[in-house]
């Protein structure tokens, strides 16, 4: 995130609270993985802490991030989602799904082969991993997280990809360089909506 330590602590401890209790209220034990995603990113904050602590550089707390960032996320989204949504919307999921499996592989071999270095340039961290076609990689990423949320046929998972792609347009333009983290932060925060579509999940026969 960015500003500081301080600042990922302090924000990345209201999410994962604020996650804690998605899990908490969830109704359906199908709906945990997009409920525990707010959990997720706010602990995944904390992390990045230790790696402002640790001033950069090659450390245990930046390769954890770097999993957390890289290789889970567009594994866990499409997943999450896909097990959330309704028998007429998962067809279409699967494309997400697929690719994000894809992509995790490629990242999972980048961070096994090499090593995540983390630099503080100012207010950010800029996190270095040796990952081979870039701009392909980047593209299946972003469909593998956005896309799933785009084409959940849930109207508050929608809102939240419509949200989160507008943060990764904005964190793209001001961060080139800082992107993976200026935009992992924007998504915890961002993350927070996933409490009102728990709240408005009915539970299914089959989860009383």
């Amino acid at each position: 995130m960015c500003w500081s330590a301080t600042a990922d602590l302090v924000a990345g401890t209201a999410v994962a609270a604020v996650g804690l209790v998605c899990v908490a209220r969830v109704r359906r034990a199908r709906d945990l993985l997009v409920a525990a995603l707010p959990l997720l990113l706010g602990v995944h904050q904390p992390v990045e802490a230790a790696v402002w602590d640790a001033g950069g550089g090659c450390s245990p707390a930046a390769t954890a991030w770097a999993v957390i960032a890289l290789p889970l996320l567009p594994v866990w989204v499409p997943v999450g989602v896909l097990l959330a949504a309704s028998p007429g919307a998962r067809r279409r999921l699967w494309a997400p799904l697929g690719v994000g499996l894809a992509t995790a592989a490629v990242l999972a071999y980048a961070l096994a082969t090499g090593p995540v270095t983390a630099e503080v340039r100012g207010r950010t961290i800029g996190y270095g991993v040796n990952v081979p076609w870039m701009p392909l990689v980047l593209a299946g990423y972003l469909f593998a997280t956005l896309g799933a949320l785009l084409l959940a046929g849930d109207r508050r998972l929608r809102t939240l990809g419509v949200v989160l792609a507008a943060g990764a347009l904005a964190c793209s333009a001001l961060w080139r360089l800082e992107f993976a983290s200026t935009w992992c932060a924007f998504a915890a925060v961002a993350s927070l909506l996933v409490l009102g579509w728990v709240g408005g999940r009915e539970p299914a026969a089959g989860d009383r």
